[in-house]
């Protein structure tokens, strides 16, 4: 599967804000966008005032680059989306936060997203008890998600467990203190994303 190769920075600075993805360096003076807040190429200085449509694209690969996925698999979740009962917009990111990559990040066995889908892809993580490897999986309230039991003396875990730090775990998640287990509490809300995007543009973007 095609995957960006590039530097994530550059990413950061075409949609000009903290996309997060790289973990803990985004939040130290290294970030790109603290060094040059402005687009990469050369007239990234000099960019224009964009069109509605520019506005509602930008939005919608800021989204996409940062729950880390690609086009085809995108818009396939805003479809499943438009086909459910109530506000499309909101499914939509309730549909993004509940991808199990993105829910390995949120409970904090993963310092970004990248990280938590290799975790995922290299058998790492059980949901109820079973190995799944695939970065798309969907979890649902009651789920409970772990790391195999194989892989709880890896260095990336025995670490995680010596110097976690308090994390802000979102409303709809719990973590067992102690261990490398988390649990489905309930639906995400809108407000639990904690992402910088206008859901609606991305709506008015796929509905043309």
């Amino acid at each position: 599967m095609a995957r960006y190769r590039d530097s994530v920075c550059r990413l950061c600075r075409r949609e000009n804000t903290k996309l997060f993805l790289k973990g803990e360096r985004c939040m130290t003076a290294k970030c790109a966008i603290e060094r040059r807040a402005y687009a990469p190429g050369q007239h990234g200085q000099r960019r224009g005032k964009m069109t509605e449509y520019g506005i509602q694209l930008r939005e919608k690969q800021k989204a996409r680059r940062i729950y880390g996925i690609l086009e085809r698999q995108f818009r396939k979740t805003f479809h499943n989306a438009e086909r459910k009962k109530g506000i499309t917009g909101e499914i939509f990111l309730q549909l993004l936060e509940r991808r199990l990559d993105n829910t390995i990040y949120r409970l904090g066995f993963a310092s970004n997203r990248v990280q938590a889908r290799q975790l995922v892809g290299h058998r790492h993580i059980t949901v109820n008890g079973k190995l799944v490897n695939l970065p798309s999986f969907t979890v649902r309230k009651g789920d409970v998600i772990e790391v195999a039991a194989k892989s709880k003396k890896m260095k990336h875990f025995v670490e995680l467990l010596e110097k976690r730090a308090a994390i802000t775990l979102p409303a709809w998640l719990s973590i067992t203190e102690g261990e490398l287990k988390g649990q489905v509490l309930d639906d995400p809300k809108p407000e639990d994303s904690r992402v910088p995007v206008r859901e609606q543009l991305i709506v008015e973007f796929y509905s043309k």
